[in-house]
């Protein structure tokens, strides 16, 4: 791909923050040092596992579909947060992929969520309070009443709630030294402790994930697999019970044929990421990619889609684990204030495509589409990045989550 592709490769999804309108929670005292653990909370669950290329969910082996709604731990009502939870439950989608971080560099002075702030000059924060992780204490809770799974994303490789351009600008770091600054690295892993110890065996968690979208351009790919075999390590250490996961796009991989898209970008190891390397880590559980054709300037109808599926579910097949395509989007920018929040059905009809491509491939056990979209108790839509799937977008909902589930349950047989 040209040099201009490269640098307008950011998803759509991350050039559009929105805050939601919620309502104010009271004032918290940041602490950083955690405080106790919830109570915990009552399922009849069990911890997910992996099966050669299969997860198991609750005792069943088999794919699983689910969507990501980064913004619910951001949800300041509960009865929201079940909401969600509720149209999950119904839908039959099983896993829910979400933000476990909030990073801000200065507090907020609206009184809004976030679960950890650098502060230069002042010692990191961890706010455990009722504007903090009780935040994401409250969807851990909600997940496991309601047999939904959660994959937990432990900091961003983009700017949208601080991520580690919020390390960089505390520790004076980039985004490609920020894997090896051993104080950085201290900092993340204290963060990774203070949530992960929070929910101890507890059922609801499907997995936990590094990093959302991990990049570092222009490195070579040694340092994002050697970053993330210690820190997948670290995270055993602390929790052998759940899955671990990468998180990344899937770049890297090597092709399985020989078409000219296979030489194109994301095949490339120009972000620094090694897809096949980084699935050989034996404290990752499980494969991750991510399928925007548009934004990394490929054609959403074009071999490449077929070509970048069948060469992850090769490289999962022959590493003995599950491949899972965590997020996939047709749309490319949000639509302007006003506008439709349906789905267009010529993206509906791409997106049915590559669900029945991966569905069909062998190597993949599950699939999360980009992004889950309901209204809330407020009458307040939450955030459409241009792939936001709707509940009540009827002909969008069908194709992409009713009917998917029931191709889905076909194939298990349960």
């Amino acid at each position: 791909m040209n040099a201009p592709a490269k640098t307008t490769t950011t998803c759509a999804k991350n050039h559009h923050k929105t805050t939601l309108t919620t309502s104010t929670i009271k004032p918290t005292t940041s602490s950083s040092s955690s405080s106790s653990a919830p109570n915990p909370t009552a399922s009849t669950g069990t911890i997910s596992q992996t099966s050669g290329t299969q997860f198991i969910v609750d005792g069943q082996r088999g794919y699983f579909v689910g969507t990501n709604a980064y913004w619910i731990g951001f949800l300041t009502s509960n009865a929201d947060v079940d909401g969600v939870f509720s149209q999950l439950q119904q839908s039959g989608l099983k896993i829910l992929r979400i933000w476990g971080f909030n990073t801000v560099n200065s507090i907020p002075t609206d009184n809004s969520v976030y679960y950890q702030a650098l502060i230069p000059d002042q010692a990191p924060i961890i706010n455990t309070g009722p504007n903090g992780l009780q935040r994401l204490d409250y969807v851990v809770q909600s997940a496991a009443a309601h047999g939904i799974k959660l994959i937990i994303s432990l900091v961003n490789n983009w700017s949208d709630y601080g991520g580690i351009p919020a390390y960089n600008t505390y520790f004076s770091t980039t985004s490609q030294t920020w894997y090896t600054s051993s104080t950085a690295q201290s900092a993340y892993r204290a963060y990774i402790n203070a949530v992960i110890s929070r929910y101890p065996f507890n059922p609801a968690i499907f997995a936990w994930e590094l990093a959302n979208e991990p990049r570092c351009s222009g490195c070579p790919t040694t340092t994002i697999t050697n970053w993330a075999n210690s820190t997948s390590a670290y995270i055993k250490s602390l929790d052998s019970k759940h899955l671990v996961a990468l998180g990344d796009e899937g770049m890297g991989v090597s092709p399985s044929s020989s078409s000219p898209s296979s030489s194109s970008y994301p095949f490339s190891t120009y972000e620094g990421v090694n897809f096949t390397a980084n699935l050989a880590i034996t404290t990752l559980d499980f494969g991750t990619l991510h399928l925007y054709p548009s934004p990394w300037g490929e054609s959403s109808s074009s071999s490449f889609v077929s070509d970048w599926i069948a060469a992850h579910g090769s490289a999962c097949a022959a590493a003995g684990k599950p491949c899972l395509l965590e997020e996939y989007g047709t749309g490319a920018s949000p639509p302007p204030p006003g506008g439709s929040w349906t789905l267009p059905a010529s993206n509906v009809s791409i997106e049915q495509g590559w669900q029945k491509t991966v569905l069909a491939t062998q190597g993949f056990a599950g699939d999360c589409f980009w992004d889950l979209g309901t209204v809330l108790k407020t009458g307040e839509r939450t955030p459409d990045d241009g792939n936001t799937v709707y509940v009540d977008d009827t002909d969008a909902w069908n194709a992409l989550v009713v009917r998917h589930v029931e191709d889905v349950g076909l194939r298990n047989g349960f």
